[in-house]
């Protein structure tokens, strides 16, 4: 079968980079279209596929400030016209899914979100003051241009990464979408047999809706320590109005995050994610995680019990618990769900939490997603 695969652009290793890493192994024959490329900043599989990037990506230092060019990507995106291929399958967080495909082409469109800067995060990227308001035509534009490149006739069928992104698709979109987890390199990750440091940790990513600020505040007054790996736009900021009990070490390599991940106590996550590798990554260490109770860690996290936003605990009664749930997405409901953690970390187990983890491996995504090619190419006037 020739696929043709789209990703909105490649200019480092996040995690839509991780799932396309997966797909370019399985598929190593594709071609690969996208709107910006960076030579050498993604993996070898990835660069081993026939790459074609948008005109956009002649621009000088396009790759470095791809992001200020926003409002072209719609244009660009129908610059990439894809031909004599027997399916389209693009891995999209922006516009990969509005290509140009040949008619009776399949398109199976897997969403890892839609454009949240347009869509349910636009006030937290864009502020709500004068600059939001001088972009209000321009998410405008975009919203409407999204949706009408959503429907049938464009996208065959949508895979959701989550739950929360299904019901993002179906909201946005009116579409349903199927929901296959994606791929985890739970093998690299063991946990190390030992009891735990006296350390919290947090990955941060430091752009706002990972929402560091709500564990450093959360941190303030408690004798605990939390240990902040990671770099971004806004660490420097925050690490200047961090108590001493809180450690940056700022960037640091995938061997050293492991140690981090397989010596915490628990992993702290404030943040709504669509999905988050990152909390599948600490179970797959054995460590519990303690995180906001909404988007992808209500499918990764099984709760011994959640954090209400009055204070008071709830116990959902999961079976094999693998962390601590908090509703509301503040320091003080960060607070209370470590207070529930610490007098309740002995019911953990660690072997169980890996388990959990390893529920999300290659293996899994790489035959779900076979399984979906293969219904969808059997059938590709179905509409998901």
């Amino acid at each position: 079968m020739r696929i043709a695969l789209v990703h909105d652009w490649l200019t480092g290793m996040r995690g839509g980079e991780r799932v396309l890493d997966v797909i370019a192994r399985a598929y190593p024959d594709s071609d690969l279209y996208t709107l910006f490329y960076q030579a050498g900043s993604t993996t070898a599989s990835i660069e081993s596929l026939k790459i074609r990037p948008s005109p956009l990506n002649r621009l000088p230092g396009a790759a470095r400030h791809y992001r200020k060019l926003l409002p072209l990507y719609p244009w660009a995106a129908r610059q990439l016209s894809i031909e004599d291929v027997d399916l389209v399958l693009s891995i999209s967080h922006a516009v990969a899914k509005n290509v140009r495909i040949q008619t009776g082409v399949p398109h199976l469109s897997y969403c890892l979100t839609p454009m949240r800067y347009i869509w349910d995060q636009a006030d937290a990227y864009l502020g709500r003051g004068p600059r939001r308001l001088l972009a209000t035509p321009l998410v405008a534009a975009l919203r409407h241009h999204d949706r009408s490149r959503s429907g049938p006739c464009q996208v065959d069928r949508f895979v959701a990464i989550s739950s929360g992104v299904a019901d993002r698709i179906h909201r946005h979109y009116g579409r349903r979408a199927r929901i296959i987890y994606p791929p985890v390199d739970v093998d690299r990750i063991q946990p190390d047999g030992r009891e735990p440091d006296d350390f919290y940790l947090l990955i941060g990513g430091f752009v706002p809706y990972k929402r560091e600020d709500i564990a450093i505040d959360a941190f303030r007054d408690r004798p605990d320590r939390l240990v902040v790996v990671g770099d971004g736009p806004m660490r420097e900021r925050l690490q200047a109005g961090a108590p001493t009990n809180v450690e940056f070490t700022g960037h640091i390599t995938d061997e050293e995050v492991l140690a981090y991940l397989q010596r915490c106590r628990a992993l702290i996550y404030p943040q709504d994610e669509d999905f988050g590798i990152a909390a599948v990554e600490a179970q797959a260490a054995g460590r519990p995680v303690i995180a906001y109770a909404r988007g992808g860690a209500l499918d990764t996290v099984r709760p011994l019990l959640v954090a209400e936003a009055d204070g008071s605990l709830h116990w959902p009664e999961e079976p094999d618990p693998t962390g601590i749930h908090f509703r509301e997405q503040n320091a003080g409901a960060l607070g209370t769900a470590i207070d529930a953690f610490g007098e309740h970390a002995h019911r953990f187990e660690s072997h169980r939490i890996r388990a959990r983890a390893a529920e999300f491996g290659h293996q899994r995504f790489l035959r779900e997603l076979s399984a979906e090619i293969l219904d969808l190419t059997r059938d590709p006037n179905q509409d998901g």
